[in-house]
């Protein structure tokens, strides 16, 4: 059986995990078998970019973090090789980049996850990653607003003209 000291080092690495999980927008689940060295190499510094974290952790630790971060429902995801990759500030960017790589590695799959605090089945994360950006959907909204205020100039426009007229 494991020594008193071993079991006290994991349940201090539960706690804090647990902790940060509290605090995360996201977490996310992936199975990373089939990923050569180069390839995760990449993937980090992707994640990296977008103020996240990538580790492998233990299932078993995982487990128990979730559970004392009060996240039910991600038992099954924790079978086989899993990937953790958490981010407290941006849950859009970190997700569209998983989904990338998953899209150009056939083995690297998103088992689960959590997003601001609710648990989301791998399809309504991948749903997610292919919202389009914060910034797109700004553009989108702004161009439908110029043209409405374009069409209403125009329209004002020919009734100030046939008033003179």
């Amino acid at each position: 059986m494991a020594s008193e000291k071993i079991l006290n080092q994991k349940k201090e690495e539960v706690s804090k995990l647990a902790s940060e999980m509290k605090e995360a927008k996201l977490i996310l689940l992936v199975d990373y078998r089939g990923i050569n060295v180069e390839d995760v190499t990449n993937l980090r510094t992707t994640i990296r970019n977008t103020n996240s974290s990538y580790r492998v952790i233990k299932n078993n630790i995982t487990r128990r973090a979730l559970a004392e971060a009060g996240l039910e429902g991600l038992d099954e995801a924790l079978e086989g090789p899993t990937a953790v990759i958490m981010s407290s500030e941006d849950y859009l960017e970190p997700t569209k980049a998983i989904y990338k790589f998953s899209k150009e590695n056939e083995y690297y799959k998103i088992k689960g996850g959590v997003v601001e605090g609710k648990v989301m089945t791998t399809q309504e994360i991948i749903t997610l990653a292919k919202l389009p950006s914060k910034e797109t959907l700004l553009s989108m909204l702004a161009g439908a607003l110029l043209g409405n205020i374009s069409k209403l100039a125009v329209a004002l426009d020919q009734v100030r003209a046939q008033k003179e007229a």
